[in-house]
């Protein structure tokens, strides 16, 4: 009894999706005839309708009305004051000659945390250059990577480039000032002499 059931429920599942795709398939034929041009009408005719009806269409970017509203909310400055500064940094360059649109790097920190750790391995090897350009890359995928500016500081430290490497400490600070490398980064800065 239960086989026969299934066999009936299969059977008008079957019917009722074939006879649903045979009316969508009249459907877009209808709408395909009403959108081609009659076999007499001319060339000139169906062109200029096309030019009428998509012509505001040609004028304007439909990316226009999917962009993304990515001004902060409006109590934004006065709940976080100090913000612009700590970021100014990292704000995106605009490149005049392509019309307003902002320079772009690849951002993946997955991939730059797959560098630091390969990097790790080659300083643990002191192989400071190899360990530096890994380093250096996960910057690339990951700007402002705390870990990753600690590593290129103490790669360019070994390396004798110790103005670079001072840089680098003071960008860790900037981004993690209580972090858990903060104290070897203070003691690397105290030891390493100042700019002239």
């Amino acid at each position: 009894m239960r086989i026969r059931f299934l066999i009936v429920f299969f059977a008008l599942l079957t019917a009722l999706s074939l006879a649903q795709d045979s009316s969508d398939k009249a459907a877009s034929n209808k709408d395909a005839a009403e959108k081609s041009p009659p076999q007499g009408a001319s060339a000139d005719k169906s062109s200029s309708d096309k030019n009428t009806v998509h012509g505001s269409d040609a004028e304007e970017s439909s990316s226009h009305d999917t962009r993304v509203d990515l001004s902060p909310p409006k109590d934004d400055e006065k709940d976080h004051p100090n913000s612009k500064t700590a970021v100014a940094d990292l704000e995106p360059r605009d490149i005049p000659d392509n019309g307003g649109i902002e320079e772009f790097h690849p951002w993946n920190p997955l991939k730059a945390i797959k560098d630091i750790e390969v990097g790790d391995f080659y300083f643990k090897r002191k192989s400071y250059k190899a360990a530096l350009d890994r380093y250096k890359e996960a910057l690339y995928y990951k700007d402002g990577d705390a870990v990753a500016n600690f590593r290129v500081a103490e790669c360019q430290e070994k390396l004798g480039n110790k103005t670079e490497a001072r840089n680098y400490y003071e960008q860790y600070l900037k981004v993690l000032p209580e972090g858990p490398l903060a104290k070897e980064a203070h003691a690397a800065l105290d030891r390493l002499p100042k700019e002239p």
